[in-house]
């Protein structure tokens, strides 16, 4: 198993490569899409994205990242003794129409596809994705960590706000749309559309030597704003599997999300999945209750005991990446980095004490 951060794209610099060196992770799994374009969403203490019914900003342009900016990009992380393991989500902008089934589908499926060449061109390993209409959504910032530190969570409810024309994933893809909201479909509409999906993108991972990789839906509700989820309950997971068999076909897996489901056990969902060998990477982070009632909290104070995790997945052999996801931000000057330093810091000691034994 190999330590990491998760950078958003504003982080992409020499003081944040240098700071994940310094904690001890090895690899770094980047967000190059942009989430911070809401005047809420601060980029200063660059805390995770909230957005409420407004969303997280603006989509790209449908321009697709380069080769060139993206070997550049890598370049900086190798220089600072990291690895690039993963890109985590498309831009809304080329598969808006993949999730929603629009006009443009077919078009912008073979835009994913030149994306995902370009990624395994660029010796990227994974290229995670949430399929999902809303997005994250439905959540509020509060002091629900220890000692009053700041994080998200649900408190009962459920933002059932229909999405606006031009909006999917969070994001705005069309400010210029027509009036109206999206339209409500069932599930296994949804299923369906992910089948698409799979079927025309995982030949082409295999080609490039990339493996897709699934993050289930955060927070797991039926429906959020109006729309269906897909991966809600642990069980559902392997239902994407099997739906189009492939080594490259693989597993986001969010220890906080399993966690939060109403139905089936975190350590045997971790279990199942690793022994398969499904999972590129691992989001570590805890939390406390279950939808619609539950606070990320420090990765020491949740409900999961995560040295059990950890102890599941060195039998199973796991050699994947894990990253603290996001974390409670801690009352100080830097509070970003004060939080991910400390989960950091708890991951690095619970893997040396692992691999004593």
């Amino acid at each position: 198993m190999k330590l990491g951060f998760g950078l958003y794209r504003h982080m992409l610099n020499e003081q944040h490569y240098k700071f994940a060196k310094q904690c001890g992770a090895t690899h770094v799994v980047v967000h190059m899409v942009d989430y911070f374009g809401n005047a809420d969403n601060s980029k200063s203490n660059a805390n995770q994205p909230i957005g409420g019914n407004k969303g997280w900003g603006k989509a790209g342009n449908g321009e697709l990242w380069s080769l060139e900016e993206l070997l550049k990009i890598k370049e900086d992380i190798n220089s600072h003794g990291l690895e690039w393991y993963a890109i985590e989500n498309f831009d809304p902008s080329i598969w808006h129409d993949i999730l929603l089934d629009g006009p443009k589908k077919e078009e912008q499926i073979e835009l994913v596809k030149e994306q995902i060449r370009i990624v395994g061109k660029a010796g990227i390993p994974v290229f995670g994705y949430n399929f999902s209409l809303a997005g994250v959504s439905s959540r509020v910032e509060k002091p629900f960590a220890r000692g009053g530190a700041v994080s998200v969570g649900m408190e009962g409810s459920v933002d059932e706000t229909p999405i606006p024309n031009g909006m999917v994933w969070n994001m705005i893809y069309e400010e210029n749309a027509p009036e109206g909201t999206v339209e409500k479909v069932s599930h296994d509409i949804l299923w369906e559309r992910l089948q698409y999906f799979l079927d025309h993108v995982i030949p082409v991972a295999e080609e490039a030597g990339v493996k897709m990789a699934a993050h289930p839906d955060d927070p797991p509700m039926p429906y959020v704003r109006n729309t269906p989820r897909l991966v809600y309950q642990p069980d559902m997971y392997q239902r994407l599997i099997d739906m189009k068999p492939s080594d490259n076909n693989n597993l986001e897996f969010c220890l906080g999300t399993i966690s939060e489901m109403t139905e089936g056990d975190v350590y045997e969902a971790t279990d199942q999945y690793s022994e398969q060998n499904k999972i590129a990477y691992i989001h570590f982070r805890n939390v406390v209750g279950k939808v619609p009632n539950y606070h990320e909290v420090f990765v020491d104070e949740g409900d999961i005991d995560m040295f059990k995790i950890l102890e599941i997945l060195k039998r199973n052999n796991f050699e994947g990446v894990l990253i603290p996801d996001h974390t409670p931000q801690m009352s100080c000057d830097g509070a970003w980095y004060a939080g991910m330093a400390y989960a950091m810091g708890y991951m690095k000691a619970a893997l040396g004490n692992l691999n004593r034994d």
